[in-house]
Order: structure tokens, then C-alpha cells, then sequence
């Protein structure tokens, strides 16, 4: 990933390894802003601020190889992967605060980067900490480590649920809006009947005004069409009247034909043409008369039912269309509300039976997480063993939540009465035992700070086989930690790195021993301007010096140095151990070699 104008960052280059990368650096050098950048390629809410001083904008830049899932979202926005398959991420904010988001070469909103990001990056903050002390995130990572042992019956709960809330609040309205709803029927039921009395007919209002028109202009219309037709062919007396159209025609058409003249012999065949044409408007003219109708009576009929038609449209509709919409929308609401006994009592019958497969649906996916909780439970524990924390124990706690009295999630499970909500009928909690006799606590009551961060660490542990992010970054999650709980905080992350990408912020000289690569996040001076950050790898000698100023400001004296390659030879010999133990397939653990290049991973 590339990184220009953010923060303190001008401009830096970040070569990230597929497994273990550390990022170190003296406080206050911009460490953060490398996993704000990630933030930002993940769509992240952008933030003016975090444009550098002096800068027009900050740009982050990142290279993801990209799996079937990343591609699918690509050519969904008409994005273009490179010839390598690497899908190429940028997102720029200005000064003012506004962001641009570009993915394969097109503009695309930040969300797409978010739905990208939602498949292969997952960054993990101190403030996830927090997050896993509230239920429902707790409930989340016990559900996520589960897969779709959980995840299939709770799609068949869900979709349950939503028809048994239906039923129940159908009946319930039903019931106590008995009268109104009565009222209301009376009235759907009298517009049917007044609609039916009348029985109106599809498009009958435009044809009846038609048919009106025609009818009340009788005289005038057969007076227009008769002298029409006269002047075309004639009347009864010839004598009396002017010369019609077909006998000038064909006047013309003689004096053409005798004339012996070529150019005007092909005269004649046009006006054999018009000849044609007037005998047939004749014909029409004639067709129309016959049709014409006059009559009084019929007029009045005609105007009769338009004034039926009218007395519907002003209660129900505009048009007569409109009507029969009205009517056919009376019909399905009445059948919704039927209050008799019989129908209130099958609306029962149906909420009382979706009730039951609702309640067998929630025994399932509480036995689903029941046996997860264990696993996760019993994987977390032994990781905290690990974790300078031998005798800890973390329980996954699986517990069913009460149903207020009358509450309408009230849902009857076995003999008890539990809150049916959206993610079943279980209450989820992380609880701490940090020595053994001692009693279980809430992990936000019984741990401390230090302890939090080991905790949700040995989670991550655990869930590396069940997770399918394929990138992790940790930002300082390991504050509050020294000593032998730092050395395996540093040997978790490494091992984690054999299933994921792994990118670990961190003050922790323990942790950074074990990277696969060092990246230094140090300040320069350019000049007489401002110091600025950069991000430089560093070499072996360099990575030593850095460790020894991160063991004790040690890093220029041989005491310094040689504590620090005394740590990365620790490091080097517990990644080595743990490589032949995976080789020789310990379960729980995967290799390198069997889990490399089968993920996407930002390079």
C-alpha cells in the first residue's frame, strides 16, 4: 500500500509480508495512521483532519489479490482486475473533508470498498475491547466462530419468526379493534354493494361520452356527412345541384384520354386513383349515415347511465377504472377483516402452530451454540495457558432470555417462557475465571485491561480456522501486556500468520521479534521544514537496534544490542518449533505451506 498527505505521512511505501508484519516506531511518529489508511481502503469514514498539513489531499492506495467473491463485486461496478489479478484500491480525501473512492480503474462509492473490505480485512483496535463486552457482539463472535451450524437454523428461525409476528399481530388487531374494524367492513361492504348495483364495465365512461356526443349532435353530424357524400357523388336530383366530385373526375379523365397526348395519358392513371378514393369515403360516408342514430330515447339512456357512473366516481375514484380497482381492494381487505369466532379462531390455530416450529427452530440453534460455546471455550482456554495465563479458564456462557410478562416476543420454549428477538432466544456472555476456586465473572467485570487484550487475542486464535477474513490488523491490542504474556502474545500472532496475513502495530519488542517483517514508522527532517514520517523495512542490523531501543533506549550500546538478538533468536526458535509441530499435524494448527497463497492478501 502506498500513503500520501495523511497525518504525518508525506509520502511512504508499505511492502506488506503474506504472513507476520510489525510496525514499530517512537510515539507520536504515525504508527496509527497506517492502520487509518487501511481503515480508509476498507471504506472507512473519511475525516478532513486527517489530511496532512500543507496537503490538498490524503491518499491511500492499496494492491488486494482478490478472490471469486472480490471479482464478482469488481465486474459488478464494471471495475477491472490487472492482468495478475490484483484489484487496485484508492481512496482520497480533501481539505474539506469530502472523499473519492476508485476501485480497478472506476469511480465507485466508498460503500463497494466496504463490501470488499467485508471479505478480506478485518482491523482490530483497542476499541474492539470494548465492542466485545456488550452481548450482542459476544453473541456475534460466538456465531461467527460456529459457522453455519448456527447460521442455517437461525435463517429458518428468522424467516419463521417474521410469519408468527404477522399472525399474532394480525390476530391482535383483530381482536381488539373488533368494532372499528367492523365499522369499517360496513362501509367496504356497502361500496361493494352500491359498485355491484351498478355494475360498471372497463373504459364504458370514455365510450358512453362518445357514444353522447355523437348522439346529441345527430342532426348537425348527418347534415355534415350528407353534404359531404353529395359533393363527392351527388344528390338524387341532378339538375339541382352543382356537378359532383366523381363526375368531374371522370369528366377529366375523358378529355385526357382523347386528347392522344402521352404526357397527359399518364394523367389518367393518377385520376383513376383519386376516382377510386372518393368511392370509397362515398362508401364510408354512407356506412355512417346508416349508423347515425337520432334517437331521443336512446340519448337519455345513454346520459342516464352516465349519471350512474358519476355518482361512483365522485366517492370512489377519478375514472370508472379507478372504481373497479377500488372495489377489487375492498374485496382483499374484507378478508382480512373478519372478526367472527371461527375466523379469529383459525388465525389462532395458525399463530399457536407457527409458535411451535418457531419454538423448535430456537432449541436448535441453542444446541448448536451450546456445543460451539464449548469448543470455542475449551480453544480460547488453552490459548490463555499460552498467554502467561496457565490457570485462567474462559467460559462461553449459553443462557435463554425471560420474556417479559405479556410481552409480544413472548415465545414458549420447553416449560419456559423466553424473549423470541432477531437472533433467537439466547443471552451470550464471555465470563473469566482468572484462577482456579474462582467464580466465573462477566469478562468487563473480572478482567483487567492487560487481561482484555489476552482474551480477545486467544479468541482471535480460535477462531483462525472458523474465520474466513483472510487479512488481520491489530492496532496496539496488546496495551497493558509485558513481560512472558508479551512473548506469547508474539508467538499467538505468529502462529495466527500461518492461516491469515497478519499486520500488528505495536510498542512491544517481545511482539515484533517474531515478525516475518519490520517496518519502521521513524521521523525525518527535510531541510529546514517540519519533521515527517516515513515507513522504511528494515534490514537485520537494523531491526536489532530498533529492538534494543525498544527493550530499554538501549539501542547504541552492546548490552542493548545483544539482549535484542538474544529475543529475535528466542523468536526464530519458537516459530521453528512450532513449524515442525505443524507439520507433523497437531490438530488445531495449520502450516504455512498448506494455507499460503489460498487467500487474498493485500500485498
Amino acid at each position: 500500500m502506498r500513503i500520501r498527505g495523511l497525518g504525518v505521512i508525506d509520502d511512504a511505501t508499505l511492502e506488506l509480508d503474506a504472513g507476520l508484519t510489525v510496525l514499530t516506531g517512537e510515539t507520536g511518529a504515525g504508527k496509527t495512521m497506517v492502520v487509518t489508511g487501511l481503515t480508509l481502503l476498507g471504506g472507512g469514514r473519511a475525516e478532513a483532519s486527517r489530511v496532512a498539513d500543507g496537503a490538498r489531499r490524503a491518499v491511500v492506495e492499496g494492491r488486494f489479490t482478490a478472490d471469486a467473491a472480490a471479482l464478482a463485486i469488481a465486474d459488478e461496478v464494471g471495475a477491472e482486475a490487472d492482468d495478475d489479478g490484483a484489484l487496485i484500491a484508492v481512496r482520497t480525501v480533501g481539505t474539506d473533508g469530502r472523499s473519492r473512492a476508485h476501485l480497478g480503474g472506476r469511480a465507485v462509492p466508498a460503500g463497494v470498498l466496504a463490501r470488499l473490505a467485508d471479505s478480506a480485512l478485518a482491523v482490530h483496535g483497542q476499541d474492539d475491547q470494548l465492542r466485545l463486552l456488550r452481548p450482542a457482539e459476544q453473541r456475534a463472535l460466538l456465531d461467527r466462530f460456529a459457522g453455519d451450524t448456527v447460521g442455517v437454523p437461525l435463517l429458518r428461525y428468522r424467516a419463521v419468526r417474521s410469519e408468527w409476528q404477522a399472525a399474532a399481530a394480525e390476530l391482535v388487531e383483530r381482536r381488539d379493534g373488533a368494532r372499528r374494524l367492523a365499522q369499517e367492513a360496513d362501509m367496504l361492504r356497502h361500496g361493494l354493494t352500491e359498485i355491484e348495483a351498478v355494475d360498471p364495465q372497463p373504459g364504458e365512461d370514455r365510450e358512453l361520452t362518445a357514444q353522447a356526443r355523437r348522439l346529441a349532435a345527430a342532426d348537425d353530424l348527418r347534415e355534415a356527412a350528407g353534404s359531404a357524400r353529395v359533393a363527392i357523388v351527388g344528390g338524387d336530383a341532378m339538375d339541382d345541384v352543382a356537378p359532383a366530385a366523381v363526375a368531374l373526375v371522370g369528366e377529366a379523365r375523358h378529355r385526357l384520354a382523347a386528347s392522344g397526348d402521352g404526357a397527359l395519358a399518364a394523367l389518367d392513371t393518377v385520376l383513376g386513383e383519386v376516382l377510386a378514393q372518393l368511392d370509397d369515403v362515398a362508401g364510408e360516408l354512407t356506412i355512417y349515415l346508416d349508423r347515425l342514430d337520432a334517437d331521443p330515447e336512446r340519448l337519455a339512456h345513454v346520459l342516464g347511465r352516465q349519471a350512474e357512473l358519476k355518482a361512483l366516481t365522485r366517492k370512489y375514484a377519478a375514472d370508472v377504472d379507478g372504481v373497479l380497482a377500488w372495489a377489487q381492494q375492498a374485496r382483499t381487505r374484507l378478508e382480512h377483516l373478519d372478526t367472527s369466532d371461527d375466523a379469529l379462531a383459525a388465525l389462532a390455530a395458525r399463530r399457536d402452530a407457527l409458535a411451535a416450529e418457531l419454538a423448535a427452530h430456537a432449541a436448535t440453534v441453542t444446541r448448536a451454540r451450546t456445543s460451539a460455546a464449548e469448543r470455542l471455550a475449551d480453544g480460547a482456554t488453552a490459548e490463555l495457558g499460552g498467554l502467561a495465563m496457565p490457570d485462567a479458564r474462559l467460559l462461553v456462557a449459553v443462557t435463554p432470555r425471560p420474556a417479559v410478562p405479556g410481552a409480544p416476543d413472548a415465545l414458549t420454549v420447553g416449560d419456559a417462557s423466553l424473549a423470541a428477538g432477531a437472533d433467537g432466544v439466547d443471552e451470550v456472555e464471555l465470563r473469566l475465571a482468572a484462577h482456579p476456586g474462582a467464580t466465573p465473572q462477566p469478562v468487563h467485570k473480572g478482567a483487567s485491561g492487560g487481561e482484555r487484550s489476552r482474551v480477545m487475542l486467544a479468541l482471535e486464535v480460535a477462531l483462525a480456522g472458523a474465520d474466513p477474513v483472510p487479512t488481520m490488523v491489530f492496532d496496539e491490542v496488546d496495551s497493558g501486556v509485558g513481560g512472558r504474556a508479551a512473548v506469547e502474545i508474539g508467538r499467538r500472532l505468529a502462529r495466527l500468520a500461518a492461516r491469515h496475513q497478519v499486520v500488528v502495530v505495536t510498542h512491544l519488542p517481545q511482539v515484533a521479534a517474531y515478525a516475518d517483517r519490520h517496518l519502521l514508522v521513524d521521523r525525518a527532517r527535510a531541510g529546514d521544514g517540519p519533521a515527517r514520517s516515513r515507513v522504511r523495512a528494515l534490514d537485520e542490523g537494523e531491526r536489532v537496534g530498533e529492538l534494543a531501543r525498544m527493550l530499554a533506549g538501549l539501542d547504541e550500546t552492546d548490552t542493548g544490542r545483544a539482549h535484542a538478538e538474544e529475543l529475535l533468536a528466542a523468536a526464530r526458535a519458537h516459530r521453528e518449533a512450532d513449524r515442525r509441530s505443524d507439520d507433523r499435524g497437531t490438530p488445531g494448527r495449520a502450516s504455512r505451506r498448506s494455507s499460503r497463497g489460498s487467500a487474498p492478501l493485500p500485498a
